[in-house]
């Protein structure tokens, strides 16, 4: 939206040239460089934002995903361990 608005603005400065001094042409070119730059600024510092929050969003999704697999990992180790004993316990009672 910014550099939609930074380019509007360079085209009616741009416009406005044809009836202006030399000196006042410098400055005005000048100005819309520097419009521009803070334009282009502003979306790169918008993008890095945007990546570093998605890095930040991804990276908890990871650690969230791993602490769950680790669970039922160790839920399914505790229910074969468990099954284990139990059928060791009934194959004794049979025995007995």
């Amino acid at each position: 939206m910014k550099k939609c608005i930074a380019i509007a603005g360079t085209l009616m400065i741009g416009a406005s040239l044809a009836a202006c001094s030399p000196a006042a042409q410098n400055e005005t070119a000048q100005a819309a460089g520097q419009m521009s730059a803070d334009a282009n600024a502003t979306m790169s510092a918008a993008v890095n934002d945007t990546d570093a929050a998605a890095d930040r969003a991804f990276g908890s999704a990871e650690a969230t995903m791993d602490n769950a697999g680790a669970a039922i990992g160790n839920a399914a180790s505790d229910a074969k361990n468990s099954t284990g004993a139990a059928l060791k316990d009934a194959g004794n009672s049979i025995e007995e």
